[in-house]
């Protein structure tokens, strides 16, 4: 017999967790499915050990930079037990949360197994029978490697397997210069290892804004990595790799691993999705609508099976949305252009929106930009990190449609400027709200007060401000 549920959900990761405990919260009866580890990839391979690895490299660094402060300057490599059991133990310490029995306590039923659809309406797992009257997938995906002669062969790691590595590898080669190479590629760096990042677009970070992304280039450059952009993998053998640049020329590296980051996979080859009449795109990612239905009105999506800003906070996002609009039947659709990132390296650097070539591209030439230097800003200087800045982008009507941060703490900045765009704020209601001083988030501020300055300045506000002076002037004698 089948079991009933108001909402099965596929998938344990963030968007799963975030929709399960929901739907439970709202009344209903919800089943979770995972065949692995309750927690997905943010808790145990992406966002937790990854962001404990970087505080851990940056101890490191700041303790090798120690002399400028007048302590002794640490040498060395780390000791990679030591920074390992950093990273276990913050997995550790946030893994109960995710637990069945947590999730036991929201009142979601977990079952243990591969999930797979055998209707519009019912999915087996592991030979037991549930009925739904909505489903929601949420099963992820995974890195891929790809199809690059003696690569598969090489024993190359991924942001998954990177993990179980024994030791502190002498010389790693990091294939991708997006937001994983980046944050991985400078963590073991300056845990000791050396470190070249092969991107095959003509900078790293290519769909951020520019000028961020090469004042990151410097930094990296700066700590001693090595970094070759323009650049594809062509073959791989022991040892050795060899590179062909965007003119056709070739040349090698040396490696001892090889750490792979140049994307990821959905996982829905095997969830019988042809059964539940659910469609996919062409790189297997679940077409949705803005509403997250599938082409199964009572099939849901969301996280990275969509192919939408596969991050974690976008996954929770949408599936709230998703499961407010199965259970409830509202229409609650996620503004994607409000939507803020990061990427943890040094200088950390934050975007929501377009950037300004992108926005130029939409709205046209009327798109403004205003940038504040970190020079100017006094947070920064006192901590000696004055090559950052904010960027504000501005429509044609002076709107703050999109922003970058760039220095310590861009990740908390970046969220002030997304209520802005979410908001249609312009400088001068941004400016409006008054800042502790000093702190990393007067960024955005301080750009909103300078734009709201050279408004002031105009010739035809100077002209009305001017008048409004000699009459107060005239009145008050």
């Amino acid at each position: 017999m089948s079991r009933s549920y108001d909402l099965v959900v596929i998938g344990a990761g963030s968007a799963g967790l975030t929709g399960a405990r929901l739907a439970a919260d709202l009344g209903a009866r919800v089943a979770l499915v995972e065949r692995g580890r309750l927690g997905g990839d943010c808790l145990w391979t992406g966002c937790v050990p990854s962001k404990t690895l970087l505080h851990a490299a940056a101890q490191v660094h700041a303790a090798r930079h120690a002399d400028r402060y007048g302590f002794p300057a640490a040498t060395g490599r780390a000791d990679w037990t030591t920074v390992m059991k950093q990273v276990r133990g913050a997995i550790g310490h946030i893994e109960p949360h995710d637990s069945a029995e947590a999730l036991g306590q929201f009142g979601v039923e977990v079952l243990r197994g591969a999930a797979r659809f055998t209707g519009p309406r019912t999915i087996s797992v592991d030979g037991r029978s549930l009925a739904f009257r909505h489903a929601l997938i949420a099963s992820g995906s995974g890195p891929g490697l790809p199809p690059v002669p003696g690569l598969a062969q090489s024993g190359a790691l991924t942001s998954d397997t990177v993990w179980d590595l024994p030791d502190l590898p002498g010389r790693l080669l990091v294939v991708g210069g997006g937001a994983v190479g980046c944050e991985l590629g400078q963590a073991f760096a300056r845990l000791g290892s050396t470190v070249t990042i092969v991107e095959a677009e003509q900078r790293l970070l290519p769909a951020m804004d520019e000028h961020a992304a090469d004042l990151l280039t410097r930094h990296l450059l700066a700590e001693g990595l090595q970094v070759r952009t323009g650049a594809s993998l062509r073959t791989v053998g022991p040892g050795t790799a060899e590179l062909t640049g965007a003119d056709g020329t070739a040349s090698r590296v040396a490696y001892d691993r090889i750490l792979v980051a140049t994307g990821r996979e959905p996982h829905t080859a095997d969830l019988g999705l042809e059964a539940a009449g659910v469609r996919t795109g062409a790189h297997g990612h679940i077409q949705t609508d803005a509403r997250l239905r599938t082409s199964n009105r009572r099939v849901f999506a969301a996280g990275d099976v969509t192919g939408r800003l596969p991050f974690t906070h976008v996954a929770g996002a949408q599936a709230a949305d998703a499961v407010l609009n199965a259970v409830l039947g509202l229409r609650r659709r996620l503004d994607y252009d409000a939507v803020p990132y990061a990427v943890f390296t040094e200088p950390e650097i934050a975007q929501v929106g377009p950037t300004a070539e992108a926005a130029r591209h939409l709205h046209g030439q009327g798109v403004r930009t205003r940038l504040l230097p970190y020079t100017q800003m006094d947070r920064a200087v006192t901590e000696q990190a004055t090559d950052g800045f904010t960027q504000l982008v501005l429509d044609p009507k002076g709107k703050i449609i999109g922003g970058t941060v760039v220095g310590p703490r861009a990740g908390e900045s970046i969220v002030e400027l997304a209520h802005a765009v979410r908001l249609k704020w312009t400088p001068s209601q941004l400016a409006a709200t008054v800042h502790p001083y000093p702190t990393h988030a007067d960024g955005p501020w301080l750009a909103a007060l300078a734009e709201v300055r050279r408004n002031l300045t105009t010739p035809r506000t100077r002209a009305v401000t001017g008048a409004l002076v000699r009459l107060r002037r005239g009145v008050l004698r």
